[in-house]
């Protein structure tokens, strides 16, 4: 049993040394010399306008994590149109052809899904929680 975990152990203590060689010669070889101008921060090479600490509105995080919330629901459509074929089918699936009867509950599941969705999109809708102002 503990055998298994020999290799994922010897590639752990094997990434650390490697990293920390890295960073070791990084620190003894590499260049320098610093300055004023290295010093100051890089902004898409215009100069920084006002202060980097400015304070964004709820409305910025709320719709951000809104659309994570409904973005997410794209991971969960691709597991199920993968298994559509076996979660629609009474009998094993050989070959990609269904030998038993039909049925609809892989449709049924997904449209009870995609329903509790749209039910909370029209929710979040209708609290205008999606407005920017």
């Amino acid at each position: 049993m503990v055998e298994s975990y020999i290799p994922a152990l010897m590639f752990i203590v094997f990434a650390c040394v490697f990293g920390g060689v890295m960073m070791a010669l990084t620190m003894v070889l590499g260049p320098k010399r610093t300055s004023v101008i290295k010093d100051e921060p890089f902004e898409c090479g215009s100069e920084p306008i006002g202060s980097p600490r400015v304070k964004f509105s709820v409305k910025f995080y709320q719709v951000a994590i809104l659309f994570l919330v409904f973005d997410i629901e794209i991971a969960f459509l691709y597991p199920w149109a993968s298994l559509f074929r076996e979660l629609s089918c009474t009998a094993p699936v050989v070959s990609g052809v269904c030998t038993g009867e039909a049925t609809m509950f892989g449709l049924i599941e997904m449209l009870v899904f995609l329903g509790i969705l749209v039910v909370a999109l029209a929710y979040v809708w209708r609290k205008r929680a999606l407005d920017w102002v």
